[in-house]
């Protein structure tokens, strides 16, 4: 069973920046796709960016694009979403989530971190 834990979050001013992590313990995590979701209050839930087992290959939301960098790193087992330029519509919180290879639904969650960025 794969267990997610985020860390990183917290207060910042607009313009600013955080690094989120998720640290996987369980089975090898290096085949599994990994995402970070966002869920704001009052909003649906929104995939912020998708990167794939070998971290070569990444995609983004649009409304994070060329501010907000997904990277891993398989032999630590975690993941990490750098987020620059951030803008008070980031806040939310953010969970990172995996899957296992052919798998078209997320099945292992972290339990979120709080991130909020204020004007």
């Amino acid at each position: 069973q794969v267990q997610l834990v985020e860390s990183g979050g917290g207060l910042v001013q607009a313009g600013g920046s955080l690094r989120l992590s998720c640290a996987a313990s369980g089975p090898p995590f290096r085949s599994y796709t990994k995402g970070w979701f966002r869920l704001a209050p009052g909003k649906e839930r929104e995939l912020v960016g998708v990167i794939n087992w070998s971290g070569d290959s990444t995609s983004y939301a649009d409304s994070v694009k060329g501010r907000f960098t997904l990277s891993r790193d398989n032999a630590k087992n975690t993941m990490f979403l750098q987020m620059n330029s951030l803008k008070p519509e980031d806040t939310a919180v953010y969970y990172c989530a995996a899957k296992g290879f052919g798998k078209s639904d997320y099945e292992y969650w972290g339990q979120g971190t709080q991130v909020t960025v204020s004007s």
